[in-house]
């Protein structure tokens, strides 16, 4: 039995107030479980296996962008190994990100092998769509479970200035191949952007809801050096009040295991769901961490501690010793971040496409 004891931090909006605070003691893990010092056991890791992508979201990355080499990038078997270790940590879903994961030359050589490894329950897939027509049916034959789609637009002009050099309809495309594969509850991501893409939120649930997928609409996060997010942010609550002229939504227990709080519209299989890091934060229930492609573990989105597993992996050091550098990660992670005051000028600079998406 854990022996906690109460300590007076501060919470990530400034006030102040108890939390549970883990003694030395419980930081000893048991055997299968990643707890971190707050006593959240972490169960969800996303894996950003490149930071290439064949779009450019505004959002997401510079306009021009300089990529990693290769030698400064997890190998696919490093990546396999990170994941290995991890589940036997108790993880039990991996979602498989980027940059855009299918740009990666030989991506299904891992995902094969991620969708085989025993007690790992939930393989998912991030990813902008643009393979999809050519990978979804591999994927589900892998292991794959489920496909988060990104899309913000059903325009095809105003995708191409989203993305900058997206193409909409091999996204259309993708999200016919995945279901012709057998996926079911895909989701659709939509970044709410004001000015630029709110007037289309009811349509893009008319979407979810005539093609049986489900959508999550996601608040900007200030990562990078982005400039004009304080002008185009919109708060989940914004647009939940927006869709309920159109819908009846009505609020749901599930969840996916991860962020997302979900509405329901009745007589409609589509979940609604809402990822607010700015207005209602998550931080409380947090179960995950990130791995970048180059191999920083990243216990908080946003902040900027990490642990350098590729050092570790490259350093001829063993899994036990990998175990142990993922086990001491936990003591980094903070109890939550604090996007509130970020918006044109983030405290953490590094593009979403670097951390992972």
């Amino acid at each position: 039995m854990h022996n906690e004891t109460l300590s007076l931090e501060s919470t990530p909006d400034g006030q102040s107030g108890f939390r549970p605070q883990i003694s030395a003691d419980a930081l000893r893990h048991a055997e299968g479980t990643l707890v971190d010092k707050y006593g959240r056991r972490i169960t969800y890791v996303r894996l950003s296996i490149t930071d290439r992508c064949d779009f450019r979201c505004t959002y997401c990355m510079a306009e021009e962008m300089s990529f990693l080499p290769r030698d400064q990038v997890l190998s696919l078997e490093e990546c396999l190994r990170v994941a290995r270790v991890f589940v036997g940590l108790g993880v039990n879903k991996l979602r498989i990100t980027g940059g855009e994961p299918l740009v990666r030359r030989d991506a299904m050589w891992l995902i094969e092998r991620l969708g085989a490894l025993p007690g790992l329950d939930n393989l998912v897939l991030t990813t902008n769509g643009s393979q999809l027509d050519r990978y979804a049916r591999p994927l589900r034959e892998a292991g794959v479970r489920r496909i988060n789609i990104s899309l913000d637009t059903l325009k095809a002009d105003r995708f191409k200035a989203i993305t900058r050099i997206g193409d909409l309809g091999k996204v259309l495309r993708g999200i016919d191949a995945a279901r012709a594969a057998g996926f079911s509850r895909t989701k659709l991501n939509a970044v709410m952007m004001r000015g630029i893409n709110d007037d289309e939120f009811t349509d893009l649930v008319q979407f979810a809801v005539d093609n049986e997928l489900d959508i999550s609409f996601i608040e900007e996060m200030p990562l990078g050096e982005i400039h004009g997010r304080s002008t185009t942010y919109i708060s989940s609550e914004e647009t939940r009040d927006r869709l309920a002229g159109r819908f009846e939504l009505l609020p749901s227990t599930e969840s996916s295991g991860g962020p997302a709080r979900y509405w329901r519209i009745p007589g409609s299989a589509s979940r609604i769901g809402f990822i607010s890091p700015h207005s209602h934060n998550f931080c409380d229930s947090c179960n995950r961490v990130r791995i970048t492609a180059r191999g920083e573990l990243y216990p908080c989105l946003g902040q900027n501690d990490a642990v350098n597993l590729m050092q570790v992996l490259r350093s001829g050091a063993d899994d036990a010793a990998l175990r142990q550098a993922v086990v001491d990660s936990m003591g980094i992670k903070p109890w939550g971040h604090d996007f509130t005051q970020q918006m044109d000028a983030p405290q953490v600079v590094r593009f979403m496409s670097m951390t992972g998406g």
